[in-house]
């Protein structure tokens, strides 16, 4: 398995622990593993040969994604620890 198939397989796995946690009703953690696995594919998709031309936008789109995530991750501990106490 390269490491495309790998972003992709990631992706998958994010997007599926994103599914659950909305069939759970915990829209927070969805929005998290939901943002990541999109992050994961938009990732691998900036690798694909085809998409050459679209490698700044969609490298572009990456980092904005990653950027998100990190601020959901934050959010989330946040919001998790004032929610334990």
């Amino acid at each position: 398995m390269n490491s495309t198939q790998r972003q992709y397989l990631f992706g998958l796995i994010f997007i599926s622990a994103g599914i659950y946690q909305a069939y759970i009703h915990d829209y927070l953690e969805f929005s998290l593993f939901a943002v990541a696995g999109v992050t994961f594919i938009i990732n691998a998709m900036s690798l694909e040969p085809k998409l050459i031309k679209y490698k700044k936008s969609l490298a572009i789109l990456s980092w904005i994604l990653i950027f998100c995530t990190g601020i959901l991750f934050l959010y989330l501990l946040q919001f998790k620890s004032i929610s334990w106490w």
